[in-house]
């Protein structure tokens, strides 16, 4: 079996222009989401793991969105080459061929739309032994609309597409996966024969596979799990392929890394989501975006973090978090919303029916209940009390409102920014505060109450 160095001569093509008509969309089928990445980062992921010598990508000519996505997930570690035309894969590697470097003598050709292709499975293919290469296959139950392989011993005779296969052919339950490693030379002869005499009228890749054998270099048959190979072809498919990776990332957070996930059906966490060692994760909670909690929190239930960072012993209830930071021990929820730029510092608190938004809140301040804080600098120990609102935005421009360290802001206190609320200050509850409170003063701004006697019965006669 070759060693893992012997990769360095491999170039992969991975096949990326197709438009996925059955996606019934605008966005190019390699472009839609599964577990938080792309269909194409999970098989750029994949591939790139193998460490091989070149990367090259077949995009359509006006893909800006399928570049753009490529550049950002592997940069300028990928060739990016036009197929001018959909004429099939046998073209498309047709035109990767002339972008390879000199000393790779095995090419590896893996479609873009697999997501839940492993590494371990690729390594496979690429290390088995077939004078012509190997190609990837899988047993399913029902091979319809599948290419056959047809097989003499453990080599390929020949993949035959479903529109063309006899009776006898359409019979048999082992499909081609897509997937092959070639000899560089053999493949460049191979596809230059291709023609279109097909029921489809395009260039095959498979028939490459016929020739091979004919010529007395057959291609090895590599077995995989048809669960892994599986591609997505409708949103159908990308719904059960995006379950499997939630699944499998589950698993790992359990198994590797101490997580407890008390129901893993009702739990979505992307891929790309780290959560540390005991932690809980609660029923109906959403982790994605590249969320990172850490170790002994408690997410849930019912929350939805996006791109959010909680430190250890956080508690976050029934939350709903963008671009947020949760700090060590702070109590969170329920029902709270924390926009984009709230930064809790540790052990606060913003509890139930909380909003806030680019919002710094120092060590052990509390907003308990029912208040709104947005662009708003809280310093440490402050209380923040039920119903107060950070009134922000004056028509044109937001305002920073700032709360120093001990201060106390009573219920229903309107905080009219821009203003600052001084080192242990306090609000009177009612007041509409506009200017400046002192350090350790009181700030009252409401009308004086007044009392009519038997204002009722007069009114009632």
């Amino acid at each position: 079996m070759p060693s893992h160095a012997t990769r360095t001569h491999v170039a992969a093509i991975v096949l990326a222009a197709g438009r996925g008509t059955r996606f019934r969309s605008s966005v190019p089928k390699v472009l839609h989401r599964a577990a938080g990445r792309t269909l194409l980062h999970h098989v750029l992921s994949a591939v790139r793991a193998l460490d091989v010598g070149q990367l090259v990508v077949i995009v359509a000519p006006d893909a800006d969105d399928v570049r753009a996505e490529i550049d950002a997930v592997a940069g300028d570690e990928v060739t990016v080459v036009e197929q001018p035309s959909p004429r099939g894969t046998g073209h498309a590697v047709q035109c990767a061929l002339a972008a390879l470097a000199e000393g790779v003598d095995r090419v590896l050709v893996v479609p873009g739309d697999t997501p839940l292709l492993t590494t371990d499975v690729l390594a496979r293919l690429v290390d088995a032994d077939g004078a012509g290469g190997a190609l990837l296959t899988a047993h399913v139950d029902d091979p319809s609309g599948y290419g056959r392989v047809v097989r003499d011993g453990s080599f390929a005779v020949r993949v035959v597409e479903d529109a063309d296969a006899s009776d006898d052919e359409a019979l048999i339950e082992e499909i081609n996966a897509g997937m092959y490693v070639f000899d560089r030379s053999r493949l460049q002869a191979g596809v230059a024969d291709l023609a279109g005499d097909n029921a489809q009228g395009e260039l095959y890749l498979t028939d490459v596979v016929a020739g091979q054998h004919a010529d007395g270099a057959p291609m090895a048959a590599v077995v995989a799990d048809a669960a892994v190979v599986a591609g997505v072809n409708d949103r159908r498919q990308l719904a059960d392929a995006a379950a499997v990776l939630r699944r499998r990332h589950l698993d790992h957070l359990m198994l590797d890394g101490g997580v407890t996930v008390i129901d893993p059906a009702t739990t979505y966490v992307d891929i790309d989501v780290e959560i540390g060692a005991d932690t809980v994760v609660l029923p109906n909670t959403i982790l994605d975006g590249g969320t990172r909690i850490g170790a002994r929190v408690t997410i849930g239930p019912n929350s939805h973090l996006t791109a959010c960072q909680v430190d250890d012993d956080a508690t976050v209830h029934s939350t709903r978090a963008e671009s947020a930071v949760i700090g060590a021990g702070a109590n969170v929820g329920p029902f709270a919303h924390l926009r984009r730029g709230t930064r809790l510092g540790p052990d606060t608190k913003a509890g139930a029916y909380v909003e806030t938004k680019n919002v710094v809140v120092g060590a052990g301040s509390k907003i308990p209940h029912l208040s709104y804080v947005g662009d708003a600098v809280v310093g440490s120990g402050v209380n923040v009390a039920c119903g107060v609102v950070t009134v922000n935005y004056d028509g044109q421009d937001k305002h920073v409102t700032t709360l120093e360290d001990g201060a106390f802001i009573g219920c229903d206190t309107m905080l009219v920014a821009p203003v600052t609320i001084g080192a242990n200050a306090y609000t009177a509850a009612g007041s509409v505060i506009t200017d400046d409170v002192p350090p350790g003063a009181l700030a009252i701004a409401r009308s004086r109450q007044t009392i009519k006697e038997g204002w009722v019965d007069a009114r009632r006669t």
